[in-house]
């Protein structure tokens, strides 16, 4: 989408994800390497906001000045429709909590690659 070109969605874009920037994974891994109730267990990292590909694609194009609509490809096999993540156990045992939002994380992330792409 930074050079302008078109990008696909595979279903109508209603398909829907927890996104979650990397910053709030670091911060769950770093908690779980400390915490006495974290070994052995398994925790959810996420926002617990759904967000769909359409409002992702929509922000991407605002954050990267592409104006190409996308091109929506044939749903795919064994796709999840939608996903939303609880954090629960994750707060209680660890004290995560997110420090991104979906937003902040995209806009950080598209720095970032803007940011990369000045150096190839």
């Amino acid at each position: 989408m930074m050079h302008g070109k078109p990008t696909e969605i595979y279903g109508d874009g209603k398909t829907s994800r927890d996104f979650c920037y990397v910053a709030n994974v670091v911060q769950a891994n770093l908690l779980a390497a400390t915490a006495k109730l974290a070994p052995g267990r398994v925790y959810n990292v996420a926002i617990e906001a759904r967000t769909s590909l359409n409002k992702l694609h929509r922000h991407l194009r605002r954050l990267t000045g592409n104006s190409q609509k996308p091109v929506y490809k044939t749903f795919r096999d064994g796709d999840v429709r939608h996903s939303l993540a609880s954090t629960r156990a994750a707060q209680k045992d660890l004290g995560y909590q997110p420090t991104h939002t979906f937003e902040q994380g995209l806009e950080l992330t598209v720095q970032w690659f803007a940011n990369q792409a000045r150096f190839l």
